[in-house]
């Protein structure tokens, strides 16, 4: 008698290994509902914002939704790990608020954040990861994220009436605290330091379900006619492309403003993520980081297409990994749930800006905490760190912070005579900052 052999079919869990990632299917779907859960906010801020800086909310926020969720697909299925992408906030915000608010064009915009993606997928693909880790200095890494985050939690004191430019001072000052909507804005920034002092998953996403809807007897927003909607299309902002117009050495510095967040962000994400799932090798290293590199660099370059600022890996993916999620399936399960979001906006657009603004606040006052790595003993590297930090805040934009950064970086090195610590390119861009400078006192 013949004996037929029956070829196995499709396998979730060997596609996957979960047996060898010592995993399971209820431990890989558990895991990626939290991973959603802890970004799910970005669902509400990130269309918010981009929608202030003058693009459609609808189209906004379905590029949103449609980029976060292919680009989390190609990394699950080409590195079958647990990491979710999306549109970084800082990004968002020098994006949104200080180039399309500052009246560049979004076809230049976009062309700059293309620049960026390429520049990353240059460094991924050509393996000259360490090398660009060796030649930007340590206070610049810092301090630009440092820099970002102060510039993203300004804008939410800003979104949320607690601060206001006073035109005739010159200052900023309070706004007024007894409104009502600025009050309420206060209670959803109380309410996002419980929910994350406490360590509760999804916490941020809770406490801007709460404050939308404490807003609707209030007046502030109101409940759509319908939940439910077919997704918007992108117009307005597919293929608005000038990578021509955005190599103006006048946006180098916005250039190295997506670069370099994007870049060590996505470094320090992934060797953080990789380390909290038991990953790394004994020397501290990610094997495969390769792959993860490529995915993250094409995102951006791919999102730049659609008018999508940088796409990098969250952060929140840490969220799903302590869940126990080990392979890509976690990812596919979180983008699964973005997928069922896109069917939503109307409910994503009547969260008003007093349930996003404390977002903003909470997040941009964490990313200070990366100042501890920078050396205090060593004017050197702390003094350009505060130029970056203050300049950026002071001239409302992030480009001027690391444009100064730079040029007082190469200075202090060169009148101390250490030059020879850092490559020479350190000092070739400094030197373009001071053109970068003299163009922008033009305008």
């Amino acid at each position: 008698m013949e004996t037929v052999i029956k070829k196995p079919g499709f396998n979730i869990a060997n596609w996957f290994d979960f047996e060898g990632n010592k995993t399971d299917l209820k431990t890989e779907i558990i895991a990626g509902i939290t991973t959603f859960a802890t970004m799910a906010y970005m669902v509400a801020v990130v269309p918010g914002m981009l929608s202030k800086g003058g693009l459609p909310f609808a189209s906004a926020f379905t590029v949103t939704i449609l980029m976060t969720v292919i680009t989390t697909i190609a990394m699950a299925l080409y590195t079958n790990r647990p990491f979710v992408l999306g549109p970084g906030l800082g990004s968002v915000a020098i994006f949104s608020f200080t180039l399309l608010g500052n009246d560049v064009p979004l076809s230049i915009a976009a062309g700059i954040v293309f620049i960026s993606g390429v520049l990353f997928m240059l460094v991924s693909f050509l393996g000259v990861r360490d090398f660009v880790v060796r030649i930007i200095p340590q206070s610049v890494k810092v301090s630009v994220g440092v820099g970002i985050g102060l510039f993203i939690a300004l804008l939410g004191f800003k979104h949320a009436g607690i601060i206001v430019a006073n035109a005739r001072k010159n200052v900023l000052v309070f706004g007024d605290l007894a409104s009502t909507e600025v009050l309420l804005a206060i209670v959803g920034f109380f309410l996002v330091l419980f929910f994350t002092s406490r360590k509760i998953k999804g916490g941020i996403i809770i406490s801007v379900l709460l404050t939308t809807l404490i807003s609707i007897p209030l007046g502030i927003t109101s409940v759509p006619d319908h939940f439910f909607s077919m997704p918007s299309g992108m117009g307005g902002m597919a293929f608005e492309l000038d990578v021509m117009g955005a190599l103006s050495p006048v946006y180098l510095p916005f250039l190295l403003a997506f670069f370099i967040p994007d870049f060590f962000s996505t470094l320090g994400a992934l060797l953080g993520i990789g380390a909290q799932a038991g990953y790394l090798d004994k020397d501290g290293n990610l094997p495969g980081i390769e792959k993860n590199f490529h995915v993250d660099s094409t995102a951006t370059a791919v999102g730049a297409l659609f008018s999508c600022p940088v796409l990098t890996t969250y952060l929140e993916s840490a969220a799903g990994v302590e869940a126990g999620g080990r392979t890509g399936f976690t990812a596919l399960v979180t983008a699964a749930c973005f997928c069922i979001i896109l069917f939503l906006a109307p409910l994503a657009g009547m969260i008003p800006s007093v349930a996003t603004a404390p977002v903003l606040m909470y997040i941009g006052i964490v990313m200070m905490s990366s100042m501890k790595n920078i050396n205090y003993d060593d004017v050197t590297e702390y003094l350009p760190a505060f130029v970056c930090i203050v300049v950026s805040i002071f001239s409302f934009n992030a480009g001027n912070g690391i444009a100064a950064s730079m040029l007082v970086y190469a200075f202090l090195k060169l009148s101390t005579g250490r030059y020879k610590e850092d490559h020479w390119s350190v000092y070739l861009i400094a030197a373009s900052m001071i053109y970068y400078f003299y163009i922008i006192s033009a305008y």
